[in-house]
């Protein structure tokens, strides 16, 4: 109790302040009643003039527990929590109300953890809270997902005696829903009888549903409170309609759209708002722009909403138009406007840089929300570098951030970039989510790095994220692009949706290893559970008929492309079918293709055709797609090279050289034939005739061991690919020492005997290191996977699994 002083409280003077007047003669007048003290205490508690309140209590020379509630409750009222927490902590008469009025503040104000302290010590020290106190601490356990003590306080609700009581009920209901815990929601609701459910608890089983993702059971119980009469409020409506979005249940939402009008909310601009949204998710853009039309006032969320529609329905025209209407009405855009609108950047609707800087113009370049879609946008238009500079200059940074910029350039083909990137983010304290693990796997696919791959993966199975279907996908795909198909099987089997995209990995895996039927077999299963393939899936089911040699195969799915499919073959398609035709020696067919074809021949046709003709020697034919290249890609090397091979094989020397110079010329460069395997977590690369390593001794001592031990069973080295001119002695001794051949030898000196032997090849193995592979797996009883830039060879017990056609 504060001690009186013996001074009067003096107010100002004023004649114009009766108000204060009053005051004066309260506390001057010493047989004034505390009842009109404590009127005045909370009339000026309730306007907001606390000081002054303050100033009253204090002369008071009688307070009793109104008097005291009241000055706590005023401050608590405007946020002021020390000065309420101090003349709480001083109060020794403290009642139920006292404790509530203070938490019921710590809850508004953000002061969760001294909320719940100020509940236990409420109930430590005998207090009964009340229905006030129970909904202001289960509003903190729904905002922050405290479902554990939530569920602690439902024990309270119930040892008290306030089960039955609606708005404690209510608040249970609530706090269930947002916890993710929908069905002890359901069964709080159901416990209640019908006459003492309002229309506030009706509306928040409806969010809980909405919230936890099922639209639909949203719907059907709005239905169902609709049936019974129940009136629902400006709360009610967008949450329903939210629903509908979410679903796509265009006819209903425009069946609440009339119970809306009939309401009377037709003019409520949260309820407006709600429905442009739900209509421009829905794809109905007349609709949404008629309702923001005939709002009356400007609402930046409906206009927001509005160009995300537009945006995402391809209308992007449209949206700018929206945009430049929003700059003429003076609207105040804000963070959520500039995302959508950098969206048409990508598709060339507007110049980036135009966005960029009316953005830093009007102060939101530090936005997150803004600098993420920045990020994002030049990544998808492929200027990777003022991605990394926007992302460099960020504040702060998010998940979002860190993926914008990793999936940025792993799409853009940088993906050693994108493992860097990955590693910074890890380092810097960053949780991945799913779209960054989905990303990065991909990126490990590209590379072959499995153990990578394998750590990211174990990584986020300790993380407890639960999976998606974008992850499993990319984790077929990894595994398979890595060789690991028993892996690639295991994930796949676990996924209990599948879609095109998880099909064709694995139809491409398959493939890509060397097992064309088996990508033919899973084609067959993914028809028949009534999967469509897609562009992407013939492209896989052709490469694999070109690589296991079945023509008629591969006819029938080119045919049902466009016939069964309406899928319209592309360059890809018809570079699979050049390669499958030439493969099996059928040029006529393929030449015949090629001038048949409905698009034009890109370099990956052109390249398709000029390896078959480098297999069967044609070299009539060789030169024509070699011609083709020098124009569609001048400073590629691959065709230069290929064409001088094709003469050096057919000791047509003068035209290889001839070739050479013109190379030379130009100032192409071959790009070095390079293997590489991991042992112990290190990567160790191989050149031909590399003597850089620093186990060169034991490898080349090791390599010509290899060469006596397989001569001994067979193996003959093929001279056709030694394309040098020199005699004999010396082509051989040529041909042992190329990278794939040193790479296996290190692979033998340092891999585990029971490991297989991964080898990666930066081209094409040549046929006399692909004859010695097999003999190698024989004679050492070794499991050799090399991946070349075509496929994968699996060697066991002297076979390839690619059946010598590769």
């Amino acid at each position: 109790m504060h001690k009186l002083g013996s001074k009067v409280l003096v107010f100002s003077h004023n004649r114009r302040n009766p108000f204060h007047r009053c005051i004066h003669t309260a506390v001057a007048a010493s047989y004034q009643s505390i009842y009109h003290s404590n009127q005045l205490l909370n009339g000026l508690s309730k306007s907001g003039r606390v000081n002054d309140a303050r100033k009253l209590f204090d002369k008071m020379p009688q307070k009793d527990e109104y008097s005291w509630n009241t000055m706590i409750s005023g401050y608590v009222n405007v946020g002021r929590l020390v000065e309420a927490r101090e003349l709480f902590d001083v109060f020794s008469c403290r009642s139920s109300i006292t404790w509530s009025s203070l938490i019921s503040g710590c809850c508004k104000f953000g002061c969760k953890a001294e909320a719940f302290d100020l509940f236990r010590s409420m109930r430590l020290e005998g207090h009964q809270p009340t229905q006030f106190t129970f909904g202001s601490v289960l509003r903190v356990c729904s905002s922050l997902g405290l479902i554990q003590t939530g569920e602690m306080i439902h024990g309270y609700v119930v040892k008290n005696g306030f089960e039955s009581n609606v708005f404690v009920v209510t608040g249970l209901v609530d706090m269930y829903a947002k916890c993710k815990s929908i069905l002890e929601a359901e069964f709080l609701f159901k416990g209640l009888g019908f006459d003492r459910k309002n229309h506030v608890l009706w509306t928040a089983m409806v969010t809980g549903y909405a919230q936890n993702g099922d639209g639909l059971k949203a719907v059907e119980f709005f239905r169902y409170m609709h049936m019974q009469r129940v009136e629902c409020n400006q709360y009610t409506f967008p949450t329903i309609l939210t629903a509908c979005s979410s679903v796509s249940a265009l006819c209903f939402g425009e069946q609440v759209h009339v119970c809306i009008i009939r309401s009377g909310f037709g003019c409520n601009v949260y309820v407006q708002s709600a429905l442009v949204d739900m209509y421009a998710k829905c794809g109905d853009l007349i609709n949404a722009k008629k309702v923001l039309e005939n709002m009356e006032d400007d609402d930046v969320v409906s206009w927001n909403s509005l160009i995300v529609g537009f945006v995402r329905h391809g209308f992007e025209q449209e949206a700018l138009l929206l945009f430049k209407n929003m700059h003429g009405r003076n609207m105040k855009i804000d963070d959520y406007t500039f995302p959508s609108i950098l969206n048409c950047c990508v598709v060339g609707s507007i110049d980036p840089r135009s966005v960029h800087s009316l953005i830093i113009k009007t102060g939101f370049e530090n936005y997150k929300l803004v600098s993420n879609a920045l990020v994002d946008m030049y990544a998808k238009t492929k200027n990777m570098n003022c991605a990394y500079t926007v992302f460099e200059n960020m504040l702060e940074k998010d998940v979002i951030s860190w993926t914008s910029l990793v999936t940025g350039y792993a799409q853009n083909g940088s993906h050693e970039e994108s493992l860097k990137i990955f590693c910074d983010m890890r380092v810097a304290g960053v949780t991945p989510d799913q779209f960054i693990v989905a990303s990065i796997l991909s990126a490990c696919a590209e590379l072959t790095l499995l153990e990578f791959g394998k750590q990211v993966h174990s990584d986020f199975i300790k993380s407890g994220l639960w999976s998606s279907r974008s992850v499993d996908n990319s984790l077929v795909a990894m595994y398979a692009k890595c060789g690991c198909l028993d892996d690639a099987d295991t994930i796949f089997a676990s996924m209990e949706v599948k879609d095109v995209i998880t099909w064709t990995a694995l139809i491409v895996g398959y493939a890509q290893n060397g097992k064309g039927r088996d990508s033919l077999r899973f084609y067959d299963a993914m028809v028949s559970s009534d999967t469509k393939p897609d562009f992407i899936t013939f492209i896989g089911l052709l490469f694999a008929c070109s690589h296991a040699g079945l023509v008629d195969e591969g006819r029938k799915y080119f045919q049902q492309m466009n016939k069964v499919y309406g899928i319209k073959p592309g360059p890809e398609h018809y570079a699979c079918m050049i390669d499958l035709f030439g493969r099996s020696g059928k040029l006529d067919e393929a030449k015949e293709l090629l001038d048949q074809m409905d698009v034009k021949p890109d370099a990956t046709v052109w390249k398709s055709l000029l390896a078959a003709c480098r297999v069967h020697g044609n070299l009539e034919l060789g030169e024509r797609a070699a011609t083709n290249l020098f124009d569609l890609e001048p400073n590629n090397a691959m065709p230069y090279v290929m064409l001088s091979n094709m003469y050096s094989a057919a000791h047509k020397w003068e035209d290889a050289a001839k070739i050479r110079r013109l190379m030379k010329s130009k100032g192409i460069v071959k790009e070095p034939g390079c293997s590489w395997l991991e042992v112990n977590s290190r990567v160790h690369n191989f050149i031909s005739d590399d003597r850089g390593h620093p186990r060169e001794a034991e490898i080349y001592s090791k390599i010509d061991e290899v060469m006596v031990r397989i001569k001994e069973a067979g193996y003959l080295p093929d001279m056709n690919f030694s394309l040098h001119d020199m005699d004999k002695e010396g082509k051989e001794v040529g041909l042992a020492y190329h990278s794939e051949k040193l790479a296996v030898a290190f692979g033998l000196l340092a891999a585990p005997p029971s490991a297989p032997i991964r080898i990666f090849k930066n081209l094409r193995v040549c046929g006399d290191c692909h004859s010695a592979m097999k003999y190698i797996s024989r004679v050492f009883t070794r499991h050799i996977i090399l991946r070349d830039t075509n496929c994968f060879h699996h060697f066991r017990e002297g076979e390839c699994s690619c059946g010598d056609y590769w």
